[in-house]
């Protein structure tokens, strides 16, 4: 009886890691159905451990996206020396302690909006936000926001299809996966998907050295 446990574990296991294998080669192959159905078997659990795990409930959300960018960019080199599973949780682990690393240079940096400036007390005291200068934007600001408008319009027009509508209806236009899975006719992991492997796309041709903005250039840097 023993015997026989065990070797349905063993088979069990070597069925699991046949399994994995032909997924990897697929999600290598660039399979959208693939990287599809990875999201949806990750997604959930990756955002409540980085839920768990960030100083700022808000950002796993966004860190979570970031790490299936992480893993659509880095499957080519993931050789099997660990579990997927074992590899994709230690992205998602590296993420969080980059992001609490961050939080708290900026934490210890931030001084307090009510924070007393100078001498005097009580009434007349001056306060940090009785100083901030008005918020509007300068010529400057409002140009250089204008050009990085157009930077990332011009990128935009590189990523192909269906990626870059997918990165239009969420990103610009601000509709919920649930709509623009609705919309394109596809389930709600394809969605994800497309989104992922679209920013991803979207963040590369923005960092390439011709997508440099053109104050920094003409500032000398």
């Amino acid at each position: 009886m023993q015997a026989d446990l065990t070797m349905g574990n063993i088979a069990s296991a070597l069925t699991l890691q046949t399994e994995e294998a032909a997924l990897i080669t697929e999600l290598r192959a660039g399979s959208e159905e693939a990287f599809s159905w990875l999201i949806e078997r990750y997604h959930q659990p990756i955002y409540s451990l980085l839920a768990r795990t960030v100083q700022d409930r808000g950002d796993a959300a966004d860190l979570t996206q970031e790490v299936f960018v992480k893993i659509f960019k880095g499957i080519g080199s993931f050789h099997g020396e660990s579990s997927l599973r074992t590899w994709i949780y230690r992205i998602a682990l590296r993420e969080a302690s980059n992001q609490r690393r961050w939080w708290m240079r900026h934490k210890q940096q931030e001084i307090p909006i009510e924070h007393e400036m100078g001498e005097g007390s009580g009434a007349n005291a001056v306060r940090l936000k009785d100083t901030l200068v008005d918020p509007g934007e300068s010529p400057f600001d409002m140009a250089a926001h204008a050009e990085d408008r157009a930077r990332v319009e011009a990128a935009l027009q590189r990523v192909p299809e269906p990626y870059r509508t997918t990165l239009i209806l969420r990103d610009i236009e601000g509709f919920v996966y649930e709509e623009v899975a609705e919309m394109q006719g596809v389930n709600l992991g394809t969605v994800k998907s497309r989104l992922v492997r679209g920013r991803a796309m979207l963040k590369t041709l923005l960092t390439e050295p011709s997508a440099a903005p053109r104050s920094l250039a003409l500032a000398g840097y």
